[in-house]
């Protein structure tokens, strides 16, 4: 078995990038930890806990393991880029979470890797599928096996197909001759850098890191309860999660576009004020099966205020209003908040 039948193989199952590394400790582990004590996880602990440690060796998941084969699933959509869209009534979801949630697909895909495997080695061996639920360094495993470069914005970039990747990786207890690292070509550019609106990627040692506290994807999915105040403005539009750091990436202006049915746009872009108006129930019926439930209905309709705020459109009020009439203390904050924003 080699890395050009994992390929092969991959290709058959979806995945259009696909490589190979060792299972064990990767030399750079240390910067995670870094990363992480430098304060840059805000309050996802889930990085920071005991987890974190567990991070260190794919083989704390799969004792027996000493192959990785890491994959890459396209997602790019022909939609336009957040950095295309001027529209003030609409609010900006991550072009990630436009389709199906991306985990039922990857591991349906890996799944279906680790049976073609079997049938090929025709010996029996051990195996783990880990989709970024897992306490692995994905974008480690991705770089190790070929798969690209971690970019200054900390997205794993290819050089011929860009950055708009979903990542998996499948553990196996046999060896397989591992596939390199690719040259970083970020080189002197500094587009991502200097287009975030909130300066979120910042210097780090002798490389970039995000701080996650200034990231408006951290703030509109993981960040619980009130958005820190001189951290609203910066969000724009977004109401879940941001693109810009890729939209504005040389190396996706040829980004080819996906042909997976589940990442199809459900719902791009919608008006804000039919998000504002969403009850609960109808929230789930339109987001259930997205990546967007996870924000939770109050914490969503909280992004949707600040959204509105900083739009500052006077058509808004109505809504606004409203909001601030919410049972949801944090809800009715924001919208308040974002009452008081002056029109631009």
């Amino acid at each position: 078995m080699t890395a050009a039948d994992i390929r092969e193989l991959a290709r058959g199952c979806g995945f259009e990038l696909a490589g190979v590394a060792r299972a064990e400790p990767a030399a750079d582990r240390q910067g995670y930890h870094q990363w992480a004590a430098a304060g840059f996880a805000g309050d996802m602990r889930y990085l920071t806990d005991r987890r974190a440690a567990v991070r260190d060796d794919p083989r704390n998941l799969l004792p027996t393991a000493r192959s990785i084969v890491a994959v890459g699933k396209l997602y790019h959509t022909p939609q336009p880029h957040s950095t295309e869209m001027d529209d003030p009534d609409r609010g900006w979801i991550s072009r990630y979470a436009w389709g199906g949630d991306y985990h039922d697909v990857m591991r349906r895909g890996l799944k279906h890797l680790d049976a073609l495997l079997r049938e090929r080695l025709g010996a029996p061996f051990e195996s783990k599928i880990c989709v970024d639920t897992a306490p692995l360094v994905e974008r480690t495993c991705a770089r190790l096996a070929g798969l690209g470069w971690i970019g200054k914005n900390t997205c794993l970039i290819n050089q011929q197909s860009g950055s708009w990747f979903f990542l998996g990786e499948l553990l196996v207890s046999f060896e397989i001759a591992p596939d390199g690292p690719p040259p970083d070509r970020c080189g002197t550019c500094r587009r991502c850098i200097d287009a975030c609106p909130t300066s979120a990627i910042v210097p780090f040692g002798d490389r970039h890191a995000v701080d996650s506290r200034l990231c408006i994807s951290y703030l509109t999915i993981e960040q619980r309860g009130a958005i820190p105040d001189d951290r609203r403005e910066g969000n724009g539009g977004h109401v879940f999660g941001c693109d810009i750091c890729q939209d504005v990436c040389p190396w996706n202006r040829r980004a080819p576009v996906t042909s997976e049915p589940a990442f199809e746009a459900r719902h791009f872009a919608p008006p804000l004020a039919t998000l504002a108006a969403l009850t609960e129930l109808e929230f789930h019926a339109m987001f259930d099966g997205t990546p967007v439930s996870r924000a939770c209905y109050a914490g969503f309709l909280r992004n949707v205020a600040v959204a509105m705020g900083n739009r500052g459109a006077e058509c808004f009020r109505p809504a606004l209003e409203k909001l601030a009439q919410s049972e949801d203390a944090v809800v009715a904050e924001h919208a308040r908040w974002a009452l008081e924003c002056k029109n631009p």
